[in-house]
């Protein structure tokens, strides 16, 4: 084994998730769990070395098990990290989650080469370049692409909680099976990889680019408005204040004043949040705001006092999406010291109510 081969090998890939990370412009993804995603995939290889070592003690067909029983297995290990990022609501947009998923990919490639360079240390050159360029590549190619389709089926509400893992586990399995049946030579197949996930990776920044301005542009003015009429006292005289008063019908006085303080923290945090992303997208850090502790605890409280039924009937004043119990976790990343049991129970209380509205 020599430095070459080392870093024909292991380089590659590293540098591909360099690149991701640098080219996204909002800086979505925290270092740290782009470190996490590393060892999930380090991990997973561990697990798969394992796993299919027992496979093959059943001395099954060589052939059979480096086409499917492999891939099956090893996508399904680097999968677990990613499908629990998504269902955490950990990734806001698409491109966060093809960056934590090739870094899982990544992870698992590293040790794969490195097992390899120690059993193989005399191997060509080529081999590595294949090994760098191709099944490095792969491995995180295939799981920025579950990734993908985890976040974009799970964001869809008419889809049961598997399906979107499941479709998007079956995706990463056919390109993993099909980069090993070598339909054509492995040089082709090397390149022809390379160019098509750059392509796919270009489009996605775009679009995803493109999405997180509108999103952030319209939500933030609806937001701002939102708070400017409850701050001022007008709520009242709007429709919001309207359908508040209809739930009194229903709950009494002092709940109905508990889901209007509800509503107001729960967009002061979505603005903050969208506030930090612009903040980081035109290059300044954001300081920890002390308070935002509190809201949380606030938050805790108030969603305790009203009851579930009473988080459903505000969904229309204030509805939390999938991106907006996110948008927690950005608030989270600017330092404030926001309490991890507190964000935890008010990401499970509020996916409640949003699935039982939901049905």
């Amino acid at each position: 084994m020599t430095i070459l081969h080392f870093a024909i090998s292991l380089l590659p890939v590293v540098f591909f998730l360099s690149i991701l990370i640098l080219i996204d412009s909002y800086k979505l993804v925290r270092p740290r769990w782009v470190v996490f995603a590393l060892l999930a995939g380090a991990g997973a290889a561990g697990l798969s070395y394992v796993t299919n070592t027992w496979i093959l003690s059943f001395e099954v067909d060589t052939q059979i098990f480096h086409r499917y029983l492999a891939p099956s297995v090893e996508e399904f290990y680097k999968a677990a990290f990613v499908a629990y990022l998504v269902a955490a609501n950990r990734v806001g947009f698409t491109v966060d989650a093809a960056i934590q998923g090739f870094a899982v990919g990544a992870g698992f490639a590293v040790i794969e080469n490195i097992y390899y360079l120690t059993e193989l240390g005399d191997a060509s050159s080529r081999v590595w370049m294949i090994r760098g360029l191709g099944t490095a590549i792969m491995h995180g190619g295939s799981m920025a692409v579950f990734a993908i389709l985890a976040k974009t089926f799970s964001d869809r509400k008419n889809h049961s909680k598997i399906t979107p893992y499941l479709l998007a586990y079956v995706a990463a399995f056919v390109l993993h099976s099909s980069f090993n049946h070598f339909i054509l030579p492995a040089e082709i197949i090397t390149v022809v990889q390379l160019l098509v996930f750059s392509l796919i990776i270009t489009v996605l920044f775009q679009e995803s680019e493109k999405l997180t301005r509108s999103w952030l542009g319209t939500g933030f003015d609806t937001d701002q408005e939102l708070l400017r009429t409850i701050i001022s006292g007008e709520v009242s005289r709007t429709h919001v204040g309207e359908y508040l008063s209809m739930l009194k019908r229903n709950f009494d006085g002092p709940i109905v004043v508990d889901m209007l303080c509800l509503v107001r923290i729960r967009v002061e945090l979505s603005v903050r949040a969208k506030g930090i992303l612009m903040m980081r997208k035109a290059g300044f850090k954001v300081a920890p705001d002390p308070d935002t502790r509190y809201k949380f605890a606030e938050m805790k409280y108030l969603e305790q006092s009203i009851g579930r039924v009473g988080l459903i009937a505000i969904e229309p004043i204030h509805q939390w999406t999938r991106r907006d119990l996110w948008q927690l976790n950005v608030i989270d990343t600017s330092g404030s010291g926001a309490n991890s049991g507190v964000r935890k129970s008010r990401l499970s209380q509020a996916s409640q109510s949003d699935e039982t509205a939901s049905s």
